[in-house]
């Protein structure tokens, strides 16, 4: 499961959502579908290691196991 730190990370940028999704190569929309928790995402999906990058967070940081 995503983590809350990504979520508000992604929240939180200077950056637009918009912005980050161009950045990280994928449409708004399946930007604001991973953060959101209605695509789940597994640890290796590369989609998640974009957004992490683009946000300044270690993949480590990206996801919550078990703790939601």
């Amino acid at each position: 499961m995503i983590s809350r730190k990504l979520r508000d990370a992604v929240r939180t940028s200077d950056l637009k959502g918009y912005q980050i999704a161009h950045e990280a190569d994928m449409t708004p929309s399946t930007l604001s579908r991973i953060i959101n928790g209605i695509d789940l995402v597994k640890a290796d999906d590369p989609r998640v290691f974009r957004i992490a990058r683009i946000v300044g967070l270690r993949l480590e940081e990206c996801f919550d196991i078990g703790n939601e």
